[in-house]
């Protein structure tokens, strides 16, 4: 059977390196089994991916994209937490924040980005509790933002 790693590779992605905070936060904390990111924004090798309002700036493809990448960055700071991540037992809940135009009512298709990916890299164990929340704005201008909660196993 694959492993997290392996799925991630196979889906022709790569686990980022942690992506710096851009304020006073670190990028995940664990306590007791679980282990809970910090909002993760769709940051590649340092840059946005795009910026500005879904249904304005930012198209709902680019912005569904940008989820990805998020729970792309989410996976790595919930590596750099348990080292492995054949130890994550199940994604428990998923928070998707999406600066969207007024009228953009289509923040669940745009937080599927997310989740694919997550059901794509854990299986069945990546089955997760989730919100899709339209916001006004998110730091640097981004599109969207996602912060997960993850189980693991004791190591």
């Amino acid at each position: 059977m694959a492993t997290p790693e392996e799925r991630v590779e196979a889906l022709g992605l790569s686990i980022p390196e942690v992506a710096a905070p851009v304020a006073a936060y670190v990028p995940a904390v664990t306590t007791g089994h679980y282990v809970y990111t910090s909002g993760q924004l769709p940051l590649r090798n340092g840059e946005l991916m795009t910026t500005g309002k879904v249904g304005g700036e930012a198209s709902a493809e680019d912005a569904t994209a940008c989820a990805q990448q998020c729970a792309l960055n989410a996976i790595a700071a919930v590596r750099a937490q348990v080292g492995d991540l054949s130890r994550v037992v199940r994604v428990v809940k998923v928070v998707v924040f999406v600066a969207s135009t007024a009228d953009f009512t289509g923040q669940p298709q745009v937080a599927n980005g997310a989740s694919t990916l997550l059901g794509e890299v854990f299986g069945d164990a990546g089955q997760h509790a989730r919100s899709a929340v339209g916001v006004t704005v998110l730091p640097l201008d981004a599109p969207v933002e996602v912060e997960i909660v993850v189980e693991v196993a004791p190591g």
